[in-house]
């Protein structure tokens, strides 16, 4: 049952309107995003631990979601939903990368329009829009804090791919304090990736996540701005930690990765237009991630487009407060399981106590029940599961076959000059597949446990014993089957750093024949190529990797280096250019 709000709580949500327009300025916005950050370790969500001291301190004038589900289990995906108000299908991200349509609605430029100082901070690659798998997240954005380097054929360099939290937030005030007095209103997007972060306890990180965020709360107290600021605090997915079989995230549904934290302080001056104190609120509805973009809209005095399909969580607050809500479905997909390893998808459907998800072999939990999702009630509740089968496909229908669909397929030169290389049969998507059709992936979980793992080790190492241990695991993974791109990929590009260029090919050829939309391989390969001596093979797969990565230095430098090996001096000229050389 929906918990009921204080009597003077709920006359606080009676009083907003779907306008704040009353309201003497706009407040400022600060999104906090928590990286792989499970609700269960939350204090205020009910952990035992005390782990988040400074968060649970927030949520005391906070209104609290006790049930917000992510819409898929991966960084880069989840976070196109929150800063879009977009599910998976339309922002055109997966789990191994894409890119943003420009048609895309998108709240960062929103709020650049409607006068806001933009900018984000974050502790991951992933989310880097130059150097990562976030194209184009960057749009709207006057500040956009990343700056990271990745694993890179022939440098010996180690990458850098993280940055824990309190450096982000030191970032994040360096640029505060320039701009807190400033014209106009500001959104700050801070993002905190302390627990997925390898070498520590994961319930260390999490204090290091809490710590930091507490550290951003501390300086906007600080430097008066707090009263005026909405503050949004919401992990993008959770962490497996082993349940399922999963270690990690990205693969499953269940709430391990998709129940996260969320919580919404609202700024002073629409928080006190019907009471003495900042509201403070339980809400046991279901939300979503999705819902996240609309809030911070409507916050702001910005009409909420009607082409999001979210919904304010105000407005969903105080529906609730007078124990009137009802319970709204959510939705949330996996695509990794199809891009990365060649199998089904997943998609999954909440409604009511129930969690159904759709996979070669379907399951239906009932969660009151059976919280862990223990006992599968698919060949028992025959019924039950083929309404909650009927409701999510008439959901995939409002997508009109978007489902799974890559950002950016590729194009007919692209299919010409793959094709001119021998590249034979990449006429069909490359996320096509159904969810009810392949392999599932529930019978091969432990694999992609080691793929997953080798893929973080080779993104975080320098190019000695470490990356021989990500060799040495992958090399008889790809031998048992060698239609894992994520496989074939990074034992490719571990191969390439450790100069094993002729090798290596082999294996991103064959990550390219799995996934050819990867502007990553085709990087990879045509970096790789170029230590070979076949320049003109890499010319191929450098234009198409600088078409789909236009701000990646590395690949415009590669191309340039490739153009004058084969007397395209002006060609290699235009290719500097972009990247600032001369």
């Amino acid at each position: 049952m929906v918990r009921r709000f204080a009597a003077g709580v709920s006359l606080i949500f009676l009083s907003l309107s779907f306008s704040f327009a009353a309201a003497a300025s706009k407040p400022n916005l600060v999104l906090i995003t928590l990286d792989s950050t499970r609700a269960d370790r939350m204090g205020f969500l009910g952990a035992k631990a005390a782990l988040t001291p400074n968060l649970d301190r927030l949520a005391r004038e906070s209104i609290v979601f006790e049930h917000a589900y992510a819409q898929a289990p991966a960084s880069v995906v989840s976070h196109a939903t929150i800063l879009s108000g977009a599910y998976p299908q339309s922002t055109g991200m997966s789990a191994i990368g894409g890119a943003l349509p420009s048609s895309l609605l998108y709240l960062p430029y929103l709020l650049k329009s409607q006068g806001y100082r933009t900018a984000a901070f974050v502790g991951s690659i992933d989310l880097d829009p130059l150097n990562g798998l976030a194209q184009g997240f960057d749009r709207g954005f006057q500040t956009y804090d990343a700056d990271f380097r990745p694993a890179l054929p022939g440098d010996s360099r180690p990458p850098v791919t993280e940055r824990r939290g309190d450096l982000v937030v030191a970032h994040a005030l360096a640029w505060l304090d320039h701009n807190a007095q400033g014209q106009g209103q500001l959104f700050l997007w801070v993002h905190i990736g302390d627990a997925r972060a390898p070498g520590s306890s994961y319930n260390s990180a999490i204090t290091a996540a809490d710590s930091a965020a507490g550290k951003l709360i501390n300086a906007l107290q600080q430097r008066k701005i707090y009263g005026n600021t909405a503050v949004i605090v919401v992990a993008n997915h959770g962490e497996s930690l082993g349940a399922h079989g999963e270690d990690a995230h990205g693969v499953f549904l269940y709430d391990e990765t998709i129940h996260v934290p969320l919580l919404i302080k609202l700024p002073e001056g629409q928080a006190q237009k019907a009471a003495t104190a900042p509201p403070t609120a339980r809400v046991a509805t279901k939300v979503r991630l999705v819902d996240i973009a609309p809030t911070l809209l409507e916050i702001a005095a910005i009409p909420v487009p009607s082409q999001m399909p979210g919904q304010s969580l105000l407005r969903i607050a105080k529906s609730t407060s007078g124990g009137s809500g009802t319970d709204q479905p959510v939705y949330s997909r996996s695509d990794l399981p199809q891009r990365g390893f060649g199998w089904s998808p997943l998609e999954s459907w909440r409604a009511g106590k129930y969690l159904y998800i759709r996979a070669p072999k379907p399951e239906l939990y009932d969660l009151t029940a059976d919280p862990g999702a223990a006992h599968n009630l698919a060949q028992s509740s025959k019924a039950t599961l083929d309404t909650m089968a009927a409701q999510l496909d008439n959901f995939d229908r409002r997508f009109s076959g978007e489902a799974g669909k890559s950002s950016a397929e590729l194009s007919s030169s692209e299919m010409q000059k793959l094709a001119s290389l021998g590249y034979v049969g990449l006429q069909k998507s490359a996320g096509s597949a159904a969810a009810v059709a392949g392999t599932d992936p529930k019978d091969k979980i432990a694999v992609a446990n080691k793929v997953i793992e080798a893929t973080q080790a080779h993104d975080q190492s320098k190019p000695d014993r470490a990356i021989a241990r990500v060799i040495a695991t992958l090399e008889p993974i790809v031998s048992a089957d060698p239609n894992l791109y994520l496989a074939q990929y990074t034992l490719g590009a571990a191969l390439a750093r450790k100069a094993q260029y002729a090798e290596a090919a082999k294996h991103l050829h064959k990550a390219i024949e799995l996934q050819p939309d990867s502007a990553w391989a085709h990087y990879e390969i045509g970096a790789t190529l170029l230590k070979t001596g076949d320049f003109k093979t890499a010319i191929v797969h450098l234009e198409i990797a600088t078409g789909r990565l236009p701000a990646f230095a590395p690949a415009h430098i590669s191309l340039a280096e490739a153009y004058e090996h084969t007397g395209r001096a002006e060609d290699a000229k235009r290719e500097r250019s972009k990247t600032g050389q001369k």
